[in-house]
């Protein structure tokens, strides 16, 4: 069973990068990195970009378990103490500032699709206001000419789980359950491209992944060279 990551890898692994011994192996394996990250770190590539933080005094190292790594490479080292999870239990779901641009498409998608989804569950889902939600349904919002309605479990805001659930709970309250319950062929379609769907996703984000590992194995790559070729003075 594999252990949990630091609480904040790049900086846990550039700190020790610069105050330690242990191989570039030990420190990705540790924080859950690729090695040619902490070897760019150890290059100056990446370093800068992060503040190194210290994952003894954080309590998820000790020094004697870095020293036992330092005398043997192949040891691996072990977490003192796993980080603690925040977890918010209230307040508006939260979305990474890449992905809040996205919110217009995602609530769009839904008003469109999922009339019967009240605006509060579509806040809750989504972690918007009502006021937002109102504004695209009427075509008021200031970016309106720039919405398209896309699904939010592409985008990233929601998991498929999520939708079907208050899609089922919204359908539910409004008796379009009821009403279709009696065509099965329906109920088989719909399930089948979900299905089809999610295959679809699943596919894109693996290799989105990959793609994303081999541009980034390519920048450091390169990024190396040229560094080289500047020593040599070319």
């Amino acid at each position: 069973m594999s252990q949990p990551t630091p609480l904040m890898p790049h900086a846990t692994a550039s700190w020790l990068v610069d105050n330690t011994a242990l191989t570039f192996e030990q420190i990705a394996e540790f924080c859950g990195l690729h090695m040619l990250e902490v070897q760019a770190m150890a290059d100056d590539l990446a370093s800068s970009k992060y503040t190194g933080r210290d994952p003894v005094r954080a309590g998820e190292l000790t020094m004697e378990e870095i020293e036992k790594g330092q005398a043997n490479p192949d040891y691996k080292l072990r977490m003192h103490k796993a980080p603690v999870t925040v977890s918010r239990t209230k307040g508006p779901r939260y979305t990474p500032v890449s992905k809040r641009q996205d919110k217009p498409d995602g609530i769009a998608w839904i008003l469109r699709n999922h009339p019967e989804v009240s605006d509060a569950q579509i806040g809750k889902l989504i972690g918007t206001t009502r006021n937002t939600i109102a504004a695209i349904r009427d075509r008021s919002h200031w970016n309106i000419a720039n919405i398209t309605p896309k699904d939010p479990v592409t985008l990233g805001l929601c998991s498929q789980r999520e939708l079907d659930a208050i899609v089922a709970k919204a359908a539910k309250k409004a008796g379009i359950e009821e009403e279709a319950a009696g065509d099965e062929r329906l109920v088989d379609d719909r399930e089948a491209l979900i299905e089809e769907l999610r295959a679809e996703r699943e596919a894109a984000a693996k290799a989105a992944s990959e793609a994303a590992q081999e541009a980034e194995a390519a920048a450091w790559l390169q990024a190396k060279r040229a560094a080289e070729a500047e020593e040599r003075g070319e």
